[in-house]
């Protein structure tokens, strides 16, 4: 039995990630700050062998206490601020927990008696705008264009900086747009869902020309957890679909689904990437990984999931629907 930390359990990727782990014989310990995207109700009730802790990465003594306690073998960072709209509202908690919290995390695991292994988990939006059909590869330079994105390219070029002079063992992983069960409903496509199930106009970002790679949730854990066992340490691996749709064409999609549904352009989000492509040929080849899901089985389960919980009051509905990141 392997013992596990994941921190940020409790979101979205983190949640999920604990599920798919609990079914695998591990010992898991979930570290979550408990934000308001973080839910205790993502976590299955049937786990077993499964501790809960509610604290912040940036607390070295809470970590490195934990570490002792355990003895893990395997860290999976998943504790960030995510949100781009929220990180142009306010940038200083993106920095906080995006950066120092990774920094605190790496002195730990830095000082601790014998090697543990991190996994860490970015986004494919540190490579800025991509155009001209291409798509980045892992070696490709940084051109973030919000504080989220570029907290998280600070947080990978630090977990570089790490591995090359204290020799830590590390993999950073970019990933694409996730889509699917326990995800906080001020993503795209949550919102989409929410709009079109309470009869509201669905807001679309300028004139939704936007294009972004989609990956349902559980491919993308499963991406992690080949990293996690089979991937180099110091290397970095995108993690991609391959499917890049505009975000006038995911709100299509979702309204054929779900069989009614009107779209309302709106402004613009500040700064806003036209284009996100990934070149994940690199997992593919070396780890054998490669996603499962169609868009649109992915989008039926993802509706299914959000109606229900949406009917129970799983979410609460004055945080749903409120439009962030609009200068003042």
């Amino acid at each position: 039995m392997k013992t596990i930390v994941v921190t940020g359990g409790l979101g979205f990727i983190g949640s999920n990630l604990i599920n798919i782990l609990s079914k695998r014989n591990n010992f898991i310990i979930n570290i979550d700050k408990v934000n308001y995207a973080s839910n205790l109700n993502n976590i299955s009730k049937n786990i077993k062998n499964y501790r809960f802790y509610k604290q912040n990465i940036n607390n070295q003594n809470f970590i490195k206490k934990i570490l002792y306690k355990y003895n893990p073998s395997l860290i999976f960072n998943l504790a960030a601020e995510t949100h781009v709209d929220r990180s142009i509202d306010n940038p200083k908690q993106f920095i906080n927990s995006n950066i120092f919290g990774i920094f605190n995390l790496l002195e730990v695991i830095r000082k601790f008696k014998k090697k543990i292994k991190l996994i860490h988990i970015s986004t494919d939006e540190i490579y800025g705008d991509i155009v001209n059909n291409k798509s980045s590869i892992e070696t490709d330079p940084y051109n973030p264009s919000s504080p989220y994105s570029s907290s998280k390219a600070s947080s990978n070029l630090l977990i570089r900086s790490y591995i090359k002079t204290f020799g830590i063992n590390a993999i950073i992983t970019n990933s694409c747009n996730n889509y699917g069960p326990n995800q906080y409903p001020e993503k795209l496509i949550p919102t989409i869902i929410y709009n079109i199930l309470n009869y509201k106009a669905i807001p679309i970002y300028g004139k939704g020309k936007n294009e972004r790679e989609w990956i349902y949730v559980e491919d993308n854990c499963r991406a992690l957890i080949d990293v996690a066992e089979k991937g180099r340490l110091g290397e970095t691996y995108n993690i991609g679909s391959g499917k890049i749709f505009t975000n006038l064409e995911i709100a299509k999609k979702i309204i054929n689904i779900i069989g009614y549904g009107k779209i309302k352009f709106v402004k613009d989000r500040p700064g806003h990437d036209l284009r996100y492509s990934l070149n994940s040929d690199k997992i593919k080849k070396q780890i054998k990984w490669k996603p499962f899901t169609n868009i649109d089985e992915g989008l039926k389960t993802t509706i299914t999931w959000y109606n229900v919980k949406y009917k129970s009051n799983f979410f609460k509905n004055k945080e749903i629907g409120k439009r962030l990141g609009l200068l003042k």
